[in-house]
């Protein structure tokens, strides 16, 4: 099986590339920049075929898949500055990239008749409620820039494929790049106290099992839409940051606040980012570790990055 893999100076796409590799799958990594630019830690992607591709141009894209020819794509590559995408002027540009681009990719997978594996997002809902999003729930209202676009982006993939999966995550942490976590950890640094909004609710989503997660699907034929998050109860920001800092033995004193209070945010959150996950063990897949156990794995690579 040949995977072709965009965005893999990401967290995710560097993750997804280092589990196919471990499976011995072929793997091509793709993203903006001339040559991989993500950490490197001298893992698969930094050793794997790479191709840089521009996939808001439909050409390039076209050319490139129809040379590469895999079995299916996933596709990690997306616009994910929420806030920077309010900014004025920039709705056009995170809509090339996250709809445009998606779409793209979905018209080359149509020519060539194989699998595309799509990274949604829980913000193409309004998150109003308590009730966990359903992964078939079709009540889209999102509140900001990059979730209507990220919805676009879904609705040209369901509407160009017949062999498409649609996986919405929430709350990314990984190896490769920013996170909430490395945000916490450098913020202990040079705090003793920290505001956190704690009428958020989700689940966190760690890129490592998320990626051995994808590569199951692509190798199936369970088409559709998926919820991934790492299982465990449903938390706020404020309860992911008191693991946070319990796990990694930072005495901090976290103080809950409303999203409101906080006031820093230039794009609305949804409140309710409860994820049903329950589809995936419905078609056989297996669920992701609890988000506890994901983080105090993730702790220790940090560690081990750090040495």
């Amino acid at each position: 099986m040949k995977v072709f893999v965009t965005g893999v100076g990401g967290q995710l796409g560097h993750d997804v590339m280092n589990e196919l590799e471990k499976r011995g799958i072929e793997g091509i990594g793709s993203d903006l920049a001339p040559g991989y630019s993500g950490i490197p830690d001298g893992s698969a992607v930094t050793k794997m075929p790479y191709v840089s591709l521009d996939i808001t141009n439909e050409a390039a894209v076209a050319e490139t898949l129809s040379r590469v020819r895999p079995d299916a794509v996933i596709h990690c590559a997306a616009w994910t500055a929420v806030d920077l995408a309010e900014e004025d002027g920039m709705a056009d540009r995170v809509r090339a990239v996250n709809a445009g681009g998606t779409a793209n990719i979905a018209a080359a997978c149509r020519e060539l008749d194989c699998k595309m594996l799509y990274l949604s997002t829980d913000y193409v809902f309004d998150g109003t409620g308590t009730t966990p999003w359903d992964p078939d729930c079709k009540d889209y209202a999102p509140l900001n820039v990059y979730g209507q676009t990220k919805l676009e982006g879904e609705l040209a993939v369901a509407g160009t494929l017949r062999k498409f999966f649609i996986v919405r995550i929430a709350w990314v942490f990984g190896a490769n790049g920013k996170n909430f976590i490395k945000t916490m950890l450098n913020l202990a640094k040079t705090h003793d106290t920290l505001r956190v909004v704690n009428d958020q609710i989700g689940t966190p989503t760690y890129t490592y099992d998320l990626a051995r997660l994808l590569v199951d699907m692509i190798q199936e034929e369970k088409y559709g839409y998926y919820h991934a998050t790492n299982e465990g109860g449903y938390i706020s920001w404020y309860d992911f940051a008191r693991e946070i800092f319990r796990q990694a033995g930072c005495h901090v004193n976290v103080v809950p606040v409303s999203t409101a209070e906080y006031g820093l945010s230039k794009a609305a959150r949804p409140f309710n980012s409860r994820l049903d996950r329950s589809k995936l063990a419905k078609n056989g897949f297996t669920p992701l570790p609890h988000w506890q156990d994901a983080l105090a794995r993730y702790l220790e690579l940090l560690k081990i990055q750090e040495q």
